[in-house]
């Protein structure tokens, strides 16, 4: 696309195919190398950027997951049940259009030993509680502690413990006879691909002895976090550093215009609650495209102002903060999601901007507040004028 903001004829055709590719459940659900392959043709063909289709793709994926996912979870035992007699989890997921790490997650809850330590109250040696007594409320040798008096505690790490299960699953759960419950270790004879082995460290790499055989349950875990491009700890971890990247390229560029403001940690270190990711020190103009206009606003390094082709399309905004957003602005996230957010900046600041860097739905589509938010795609202005009357741009230059 040569904007960032969609047509209203490419916009209705991703979110389209993103709404029955995953209702179908298609198979690049299923394995990250197929996704991004789909994802690279399919943006060539609706001419949308694979970072804006990645972003809607996911919007309509969790959308769908908020309408499913109770009855996933309704059915939670059936799963277990068929991974205990056999199924693979990442077969699981596809039967049930679910993605591969959650349900993972699902079985590694029900079928391994979740150990959460406690602090003995006399001694203050560490006891095990496993998620048998978590449930019957048991208590501990001296009869002084229950599971239930503890069970904030052992819930949180619990979590932990999944997650760290999910993170590195050769490592929580590779031995089966202390990983997996006494009663479900049978599962351990039933597949048919179990010969996975570990190496661990040792002087002398020839020495097999220190090749352990991996449960099945650490092997198909892997394969099925491995397996999914949306979920789970690797998904997680990119969204997050993109996040970052983009917050601080947002103030890369700020401060290469010379325009201060106060960052959202800044503000959290003096007790500011609800903030932005930036705050300007000052407010600022910042020309944009009407809402109603027909033509998107394309950006070029020879803005200055007064050079807007279609002058009478353009109106100048006031802004107070600027909020981030490493996703793809669609309909149903700007107004469901960011609009009630950044509404309570609005209160508290004043009028100001939502950033969508990997472009957004059109804007006749899109809530502003009534007019006190601007929604920008792709990019930061390169054109802002500041309280004294000069106008700043890139490299912190003055334009008059």
């Amino acid at each position: 696309m040569s904007c960032y903001e969609c047509s209203s004829e490419s916009y209705d055709k991703a979110e389209a195919w993103c709404r029955e590719t995953v209702s179908a459940g298609h198979d690049m659900l299923f394995s990250t190398a197929l996704f991004a392959a789909e994802m690279t043709r399919v943006s060539r063909e609706l001419d949308v950027s694979v970072q804006a289709l990645n972003s809607l793709f996911r919007n309509a994926h969790v959308s769908h997951m908020k309408r499913t996912s109770h009855t996933i979870r309704n059915q939670t035992m059936s799963h277990v049940k068929s991974y205990l007699n056999g199924t693979s989890i990442l077969k699981l997921a596809k039967k049930c259009n679910y993605p591969p790490a959650m349900m993972a997650r699902f079985i590694v809850e029900n079928v391994a030993v979740l150990p959460t330590r406690q602090q003995h109250p006399s001694t203050g040696d560490n006891v095990v509680i496993n998620q048998q007594q978590l449930s019957e409320g048991k208590k501990n040798n001296d009869g002084k502690m229950t599971a239930a008096n503890n069970t904030t505690k052992a819930s949180t790490a619990t979590r932990k413990f999944i997650t760290q299960s999910l993170r590195h699953p050769e490592k929580m759960l590779g031995n089966a006879s202390t990983s997996i419950l006494p009663e479900y270790l049978f599962s351990e004879k039933v597949s048919s691909n179990i010969s996975d082995t570990i190496a661990l460290p040792s002087r002398d790499r020839n020495d097999d002895t220190n090749l352990i055989p991996l449960s099945r349950l650490s092997v198909e875990v892997r394969e099925a976090v491995d397996a999914d491009p949306m979920y789970g700890p690797r998904s997680d971890k990119e969204r997050h550093n993109i996040g970052i990247e983009y917050e601080l390229l947002l103030e890369y560029t700020l401060r290469n215009m010379g325009i201060p403001f106060e960052t959202e940690e800044q503000l959290r270190k003096r007790g500011t609650a609800k903030t932005p990711d930036v705050l300007l020190s000052c407010p600022v103009g910042l020309k944009v495209r009407k809402k109603k206009s027909p033509h998107p606003i394309q950006k070029s390094p020879s803005h200055l102002p007064g050079n807007f082709e279609k002058e009478d399309e353009y109106e100048w905004k006031i802004i107070c903060w600027i909020d981030s957003k490493a996703l793809f602005g669609d309909v149903d996230t700007h107004t469901n999601s960011v609009l009630p957010q950044v509404e309570t900046y609005v209160h508290r600041f004043g009028p100001g901007l939502v950033l969508y860097w990997f472009g957004h739905a059109p804007l006749s589509r899109l809530g502003d507040s009534h007019g006190d938010v601007v929604v920008v795609g792709g990019d930061l202005q390169d054109l802002f004028l500041m309280p004294t009357g000069e106008y700043r741009g890139q490299s912190g230059r003055q334009l008059f």
